[in-house]
């Protein structure tokens, strides 16, 4: 319990932070990230427990990675994240679950996820900010990923990236579960002002 606490003062401290540092209010944040403001008052006071479709809508709005909003300050030059150390931020119906195993210092972090999607398992995301790419690599199985509806096949050994400012999805296909690497690359700074 003390670990979940922990958690959620450090994203109450790096949305407030980052909220600062883009010049938003709390208003002005919750319309542009669709949040009410209630709900970011309650973030900012470390009380709730948002969903990950509301931390990748904070920190696109924010211009900053999801990681970004749940990391405490980097403490070594070079870190090592084993996938059981890190809690899954989505997890399917039939078992799926992604994990964000890191992001990237610097003005154009990457985010690196670890997802395994199991057969008829999908997760739809919301198009992101302008300028955000999305690559996914897949080391076992098959997926389709759906992006403005059109759909791809990608299998093992495959890899697909696009803009991510169209809607898109995610879903496990074939008989065994697909594991793959998929990478968000931002673009620097904040999001421009709407």
């Amino acid at each position: 319990m003390a670990e979940a606490e922990e958690a959620l003062r450090t994203l109450a401290r790096n949305v407030r932070a980052a909220r600062n540092r883009a010049g938003l209010s709390l208003d002005e944040l919750g319309r542009r990230a669709k949040v009410s403001k209630g709900a970011l008052v309650g973030l900012e006071r470390a009380r709730g427990n948002p969903n990950f479709a509301t931390l990748v809508r904070l920190a696109d709005t924010l211009g900053v990675s999801v990681s970004a909003l749940l990391e405490g300050r980097a403490a070594e030059r070079v870190r090592v994240v084993s996938a059981d150390a890190v809690m899954p931020l989505w997890t399917g119906e039939q078992g799926s679950e992604a994990r964000l195993m890191l992001t990237t210092s610097g003005p154009a972090p990457t985010e690196v996820w670890r997802w395994q999607l199991r057969p008829g398992d999908e997760y739809p995301s919301h198009p992101h900010q302008a300028g955000v790419v999305e690559t996914v690599s897949v080391t076992a199985g098959r997926m389709t990923l759906v992006v403005d509806g059109d759909e791809y096949a990608v299998g093992a050994g495959q890899t697909a990236t696009f803009d991510g400012d169209a809607s898109h999805a995610y879903r496990g296909t074939g008989t065994e579960t697909c594991h793959l690497i998929m990478t968000v690359h931002l673009p620097p700074g904040p999001a421009p002002a709407s």
